[in-house]
């Protein structure tokens, strides 16, 4: 592959499609960057916009500006359909033409799955998607309107009664989120009754919540929502979800938990292009729809295609699945940006991937964050400013990173929200 005559086409402008894109401006490679959104969503901060800390546009980036330097990058917003691993090409819903490739580098992610339950789907909103977090502002800032004219005791009860299903870093920091908001954010804004009665519940299925992190750093988990007025329920399995709550198993017995918002915070499954890749090329796909890849992140039989990001199923070098983190995404795409690049100039190509842990983090209220930072445990207000300071690092443009640091601090001094809002949209 020349510089000149290098067909470069990624699919997806998430952190690992982005990361591939960026590190080939400037090369001479013909890049075409396709996304069914015309921007680049910064995930990690989604559950801010559903609980009103940020607006949508705090944390997306227009894809196109990134690229307007240089005449060689194009973009195109549409939903692929078809890859044909022989020809070369992919194919765009409604369009007849195909788009040719040289080089094929798939990263669409992964989205929220029910285990089979999809028509919970209708009652508990996962967290994917800026329609997904405006859907939850919209049911969490009203269930507190509802309660303001609701006479009836047990019905303002249960619509004061948050259940965020999951009990990873997304519904912790969601669940701390919306005890902020009752506790705090709230106090005083109504007359008929008290956002401080509201409860939360964390429900986690395993015998753990943040099952990533080191017991003390889960320690210190489950005593900042406590603090916050979360009530944390490990071993926990929800069974089914209605409109008046969720049940749940615990040893063997179920119980109701009336609850007039729930939030699902758990279940993902790789985007379906991971299997149909997988089809075409004769290989296997794990349980949750991951394509297996070869070191180098090559569909297996095809050395032009990358598979990256969440939709890969990729392994350390004890053999351990890959999480799916935005720093694996981001460090595969700078990987495979390197591979091409030494294509171009025929140069040795760089060594298999190998991903470097530097840490996990979650945040879980004001002040109050954990971080593992390879061995380097953190906790309470400094782990929420290292926290800080990789999300803003990470965001995508400096007015992103402004906006975002403003927000940030006159919502710690103040307590409130500026994105408080009740929308159609949701």
């Amino acid at each position: 592959m020349t510089g000149e005559q290098g067909r470069v086409v990624v699919i997806g402008a998430g952190f690992a499609g982005l990361a591939v894109a960026k590190g080939l401006l400037g090369s001479g490679a013909h890049v075409t960057v396709i996304d069914k959104r015309n921007f680049h969503l910064f995930q990690p901060l989604l559950y801010q916009v559903a609980t009103g800390g940020l607006s949508p546009a705090n944390i997306a980036t227009p894809v196109r500006s990134l690229f307007r330097g240089d005449p060689r990058f194009h973009v195109r917003m549409g939903e692929v359909t078809a890859i044909d691993l022989q020809a070369r090409h992919v194919l765009l819903a409604g369009e007849e033409t195909p788009i040719p490739f040289d080089t094929l580098i798939v990263a669409t992610g992964m989205h929220t799955q029910y285990f089979g339950n999809d028509g919970w789907a209708e009652l508990a909103p996962g967290l994917k998607t800026i329609e997904d977090a405006l859907d939850i502002r919209t049911r969490v800032l009203s269930a507190f309107e509802r309660a303001e004219t609701e006479t009836d005791p047990a019905k303002r009860a249960r619509d004061l009664t948050f259940a965020v299903v999951g009990g990873g870093p997304t519904g912790v920091e969601l669940a701390g989120a919306i005890a902020e908001i009752a506790h705090y954010t709230l106090k005083g804004e109504y007359r008929s009754y008290d956002p401080e009665n509201t409860r939360v519940f964390l429900l986690e299925g395993s015998k753990t919540i943040l099952p990533m992190y080191d017991e003390m750093l889960r320690d210190r988990a489950r005593t900042d929502l406590a603090k916050l007025g979360v009530t944390v329920r490990e071993n926990t399995l929800v069974t089914n979800i209605t409109a008046d709550g969720v049940t749940v198993k615990v040893d063997g017995q179920e119980e109701v938990i009336e609850a007039g918002t729930v939030v699902w915070a758990t279940g993902v499954a790789a985007s379906p292009l991971a299997r149909m890749l997988g089809e075409a090329a004769g290989v296997t796909v794990d349980r949750s729809g991951r394509v297996e890849v070869t070191p180098v992140l090559t569909l297996p039989g095809y050395d032009n295609v990358y598979v990256l990001g969440d939709m890969a199923h990729t392994k350390d070098e004890a053999g351990n699945p890959l999480p799916a983190l935005a720093s694996v995404a981001l460090q595969q795409g700078k990987y495979v940006a390197r591979v091409l690049r030494a294509q171009m100039t025929d140069k040795p190509a760089p060594e298999p991937f190998r991903y470097i842990d530097r840490g996990t983090m979650a945040t879980i209220g004001r002040a109050a964050a954990i971080a593992d930072l390879r061995g380097l445990r953190l906790t309470g207000f400094i782990g929420w400013l290292s926290w800080l300071f990789v999300h803003l690092i990470l965001l995508i443009e400096f007015r992103n990173r402004l906006m975002v640091l403003i927000t940030w601090a006159w919502g710690f001094f103040t307590r409130n929200r500026f994105a408080r809002l009740i929308t159609d949209e949701g």
